[in-house]
């Protein structure tokens, strides 16, 4: 069970990117220019929580348990070097953003990936890397966020599909392959 929890915490963000990917490729065949732009913009909304951690983690700069507290077990996973602090978890917040980002492109995939970012948070404390506040905080931080971000990106639902449409549009193929082909037009 240990090992399980080492290597889901050391590897686990992997599998956030790979249903990045996915999500991604499926909506390019989906046609319709919101989907692909969803898509697009859920790493990227993802990203932003990640540097909003590292704002937060460097202001409050606080000691890792692993390196705060004396005669502690030692963690299941190497504890990061001085000066990577505690508060919040990246893992934590790249979870969370990476929930509320995805499952805002696909709503179905809510029952896989909130469980996943919830066992990602927690086991940042089970191998002794964290805090339980730590990924709790890293959790909202990171939901929140791409929250935002999602919003913002609804209320651009008009630009956001005309930038997708005008890229397909220009018929550069990388660029088509990329987006998908869209809607199929009539007459042709």
């Amino acid at each position: 069970m240990q090992s399980a929890f080492a290597i889901w915490t050391t590897y686990g963000l992997l599998l956030f990117g790979v249903l990045f990917a996915a999500v991604w490729w499926r909506s390019r065949g989906r046609g319709a220019a919101r989907p692909v732009a969803l898509a697009l913009l859920a790493p990227v909304a993802t990203a932003v929580a990640y540097g909003a951690s590292e704002f937060v983690k460097h202001a409050v700069d606080e000691e890792r348990p692993c390196r705060a507290a004396l005669g502690a077990a030692a963690p299941l996973v190497p504890c990061p070097g001085p000066g990577d602090g505690s508060f919040p978890s990246d893992h934590a917040a790249l979870a969370g953003a990476a929930a509320v980002a995805l499952t805002t492109a696909v709503r179905r995939l809510a029952p896989l990936i909130v469980p996943l970012a919830l066992l990602m948070a927690s086991s940042r404390v089970f191998v002794g890397v964290h805090h339980p506040y730590d990924v709790a905080f890293g959790l909202l931080l990171g939901g929140s966020v791409a929250a935002l971000s999602a919003l913002a990106v609804l209320a651009l639902t008009g630009p956001r599909g005309a930038v997708v449409t005008a890229a397909r549009a220009g018929g550069i193929p990388a660029v088509i392959w990329f987006t998908g082909r869209g809607p199929a037009r009539r007459g042709k």
